[in-house]
């Protein structure tokens, strides 16, 4: 049992998140050895992260099961000045470990966010028996009208699996398409300053459902709340979809001739959301701070303003995910954000013990 135990904590330790915490220590360790400066200390250095310093150190600790997420591993590079040649390093053990990650722990949302879209999955072996599938099967060479097909010839299987998939994803496609026409209203401006339908509709994502409720529905409703009160409304941000978030939202919803019924979903959300960027209301600042602290970055500060180090998030979380890093929230970055919200977690330490409802900052 002993040795069992000795070989697979060897094994946790050539993984790659212990390889990835070692690495990132020894840039804390020898920050300011070569250029004679000081090394900063850990709470100066997660200060300059937005994160606290406890999960600074779990980070450093090739003992602790935390994966420093990619954003935290480039902005450690730069602070601490290491080597330019262990950067990509760094981000491929991070990649890695956040794949291994999403392994262990056999969560859907969690490997959504992790998986590394340039490594997909291995198809089959076509010559594995165990494939239920097997080319010698006359039941296998079924046409479309369910015939055996007495030409001769032997069409690949997997061929056929794919004409079958894509006539289904067309005839989905076309449904949405038709569902979508029958349902939405009228041409109206967005949030992208333009009349008609949002470019984020292109997106291969679908704007969250909120409806009141009992729980707490984290980031998302609290961003709900600010967007409201940023539309002059005034309702607690403190994530519970009560009854005075679902009158503002029907209220909203009436104005804006949509649905009143009181639920937030693909209708609602393109005509609540702002465009944020330099100068817009504190409200809508925070609601784009509080989805940017919740995408594993590492952490952003929710001040309600609009701060370089908020830029660099934005910018950092659109590079991510495919969008333009342009600094400026629009439909598009609004979208990704609030699909890409890690599980529930707590409520963030700034809001513990707060009752009243949020002042904008001066």
């Amino acid at each position: 049992m002993e040795h069992v135990r000795g070989g697979q904590d060897q094994e946790q330790e050539r993984s790659a998140g212990p390889q990835l915490a070692r690495l990132l220590r020894r840039w804390w360790e020898e920050a300011g050895s070569t250029t004679g400066g000081t090394r900063p200390t850990q709470q100066a250095l997660a200060a300059r992260l937005g994160i606290d310093q406890t999960t600074l150190s779990r980070y450093l600790n090739p003992k602790h099961l935390s994966t420093a997420p990619p954003r935290v591993v480039e902005i450690l590079h730069t602070q601490l000045g290491a080597p330019a040649t262990e950067l990509e390093q760094a981000r491929t053990l991070c990649r890695t470990a956040l794949r291994e990650n999403g392994r262990k722990q056999g969560s859907d949302s969690t490997a959504d966010q992790a998986a590394d879209p340039a490594d997909p999955p291995a198809p089959s072996d076509p010559a594995d028996p165990s494939d239920p599938s097997d080319p010698s099967d006359p039941s296998d060479d079924l046409g479309a009208d369910g015939l055996n097909d007495t030409s001769g010839r032997q069409p690949s299987r997997w061929l056929r699996r794919a004409l079958v998939a894509a006539a289904i994803m067309l005839a989905f496609t076309a449904g949405a398409l038709v569902n979508e026409r029958l349902s939405a209203p009228g041409p109206k401006a967005t949030a992208t300053g333009a009349a008609g339908a949002l470019s984020a509709s292109e997106a291969p994502y679908e704007w969250p459902l909120l409806r009141m409720g009992e729980e707490d529905q984290f980031s998302r409703a609290r961003a709900l709340q600010n967007l409201l009160n940023a539309h002059g409304y005034k309702v607690l941000a403190d994530g519970f979809f009560r009854q005075d978030t679902r009158d503002a939202v029907m209220d909203f919803q009436q104005r804006h001739d949509l649905p009143v019924d009181g639920k937030v979903g693909p209708l609602t959300w393109p005509e609540l959301v702002k465009v944020v960027e330099h100068g817009s209301g504190a409200f809508e600042v925070r609601a784009v701070q509080e989805l940017l602290n919740n995408v594993g970055q590492g952490g952003t500060a929710v001040s309600g303003k609009f701060t370089a180090a908020t830029v660099q998030d934005l910018k950092f979380f659109q590079r991510t995910h495919g969008l333009a890093a342009t600094g400026r929230v629009n439909a598009d970055t609004w979208l990704a954000l609030l699909v890409k919200q890690l599980p529930p977690v707590k409520a963030p330490a700034y809001q513990r013990g707060t009752s009243r409802l949020p002042s904008a900052p001066l």
